[in-house]
């Protein structure tokens, strides 16, 4: 039998404190309680687990397990309470969304704010992660719908595409590139900043550079689309970006577009799911506004 939530509780105020007189306090628990709880939950699971002295109580190795597994608890159960509330708010559904860097920087918003607006009642929780994360968590069952770049594996998923965005370069107004597109190549002799190396198209512009037979010459590498574009404007560097998300940063920073003349710089964009059929009504619902109902199930693209 698992121990109540305030002892659990109790017993992580006691460690951090380092006092069970204290912890009780916290707690608003008296002293004498307090200790009946921790005793308790000693002869429960048969060890000890606080060494006592006049300095105070330290966790004694049994104590420093109990201590990981009760804060990972209480954090659930808070989470617990935080859905169960948005419940009594009158929330009727709960949708989990994972989704990449680019899909937020550009076409997302809206439709979440269009979903919004038709089902006030669903909260929808989203989560921003590289493609790879996305299509465990969705095979986990970790969340119910991810939007991914195009090379992510998505065997044994069912896919449909969602947007398609092109690739460009932004530059300093003043760098020696003056056309508006060119192909990657002609890139290749001048330094680049990107993203981190798990990010889909940091690897992708590392295959087209060894495609070309050249260098990439990656000379700093960041977490965002806002870091990239800060440093290119401090002139670091090439970054490349997304075409509507470029938009939103050249004038505000004073850069330039360079369009990419290659055929690899056109992307899609998948929604990918474990299967239609089995999503709850509310998670259906958003994957209709997300592909359009018309689409559904003539788009559906089970991947191998």
């Amino acid at each position: 039998m698992l121990p109540d939530l305030i002892s659990l509780a109790l017993f992580v105020r006691t460690v951090e404190a380092g006092s069970l007189s204290k912890a009780a306090e916290q707690s608003h628990i008296a002293l004498a309680a307090a200790s009946r709880r921790i005793t308790l939950m000693e002869h429960r699971y048969g060890v000890k687990l606080l060494y006592r002295s006049s300095q105070g109580v330290e966790p004694t190795p049994a104590g420093k397990a109990l201590v990981f597994h009760a804060r990972r608890m209480l954090e659930q159960a808070e989470h617990l309470q935080a859905d169960l509330s948005d419940y009594s708010r009158g929330v009727r559904g709960h949708v989990r969304l994972q989704a990449s860097t680019s899909v937020i920087t550009q076409y997302l918003p809206r439709d979440l704010a269009a979903f919004a607006a038709s089902f006030p009642d669903v909260k929808v929780e989203l989560e921003e992660r590289r493609s790879p994360q996305i299509v465990q968590a969705v095979r986990d069952g970790n969340a119910d719908i991810g939007i991914v770049m195009e090379d992510a594996a998505l065997e044994g998923l069912t896919r449909y595409e969602y947007r398609r965005h092109h690739l460009v370069a932004i530059v300093p107004k003043h760098h020696p590139v003056r056309k508006r597109s060119v192909a990657f190549v002609e890139l290749l002799d001048h330094d680049f900043v990107g993203l981190d190396g798990s990010a889909a198209m940091t690897r992708l512009i590392a295959w087209a550079a060894t495609e070309a037979g050249k260098p990439l010459r990656l000379r700093m590498q960041v977490q965002s689309f806002e870091a990239v574009s800060e440093l290119v404007h401090a002139g670091m560097g090439i970054g490349l970006l997304p075409e509507a998300a470029a938009a939103k940063v050249v004038q505000t920073m004073g850069l330039r577009i360079i369009r990419l003349e290659d055929a690899w710089a056109e992307r899609r964009m998948y929604v990918c799911l474990r299967d239609l059929d089995s999503l709850p009504v509310v998670a259906r619902k958003l994957v209709e506004q997300l592909v359009g109902p018309a689409l559904l199930d003539a788009a559906a693209v089970p991947s191998r």
